[in-house]
């Protein structure tokens, strides 16, 4: 096999924008915590351009090759924004109760899932303080406006 053919196959194993990739990744913030971690489990399927990954984070998987285990690190609020105060939202007990289990009992650093209004999908607020009436809310991302470390090992790449 010449030089030519070989790097015909390499390139096509590259990632670009709008590859399909298999991969396992780990994001964690500065105290070194994971915050999404597959390596244990299944690794992830995603379409790059679709907004499953941040684009701060498609950016750096861009050009890698198939089989590639690298490591990026990220400074503050690049990969999910600073944080965003107006995220802090309280929810008061009785529509946690229509929401959700109306038995659940939340505690602070709890992560609790919520439905989209359209009720496709689900979004996770992270409960900060736990009052009598109603519980305060974070909706933002859990590394927004934090460092994060991005360990990916890219498994497969289809275009």
């Amino acid at each position: 096999m010449g030089m030519g053919a070989q790097a015909r196959v390499q390139a096509a194993n590259r990632i670009h924008p709008g590859s399909f990739l298999t991969l396992h990744y780990r994001l964690s913030g500065p105290d070194g915590r994971a915050v999404v971690d597959t390596f244990e489990g299944p690794p992830a399927t995603l379409s790059l351009g679709v907004g499953q990954l941040a684009p701060a984070l498609e950016r750096h998987l861009v050009g890698l090759e198939e089989g590639a285990r690298a490591s990026f690190d990220l400074p503050a609020g690049e990969a999910f924004g600073e944080r965003n105060p107006e995220l802090l939202q309280r929810v008061t007990r009785a529509l946690l109760r229509e929401l959700g289990d109306p038995d659940a009992s939340y505690a602070c650093g709890e992560v609790v899932q919520f439905p989209t209004p359209d009720g496709e999908g689900s979004y996770a607020g992270i409960v900060r303080e736990v009052g009598e009436d109603a519980l305060l809310f974070d909706f933002n991302h859990p590394l927004a406006g934090r460092a994060v470390r991005f360990e990916v090992q890219v498994l497969g790449v289809l275009d």
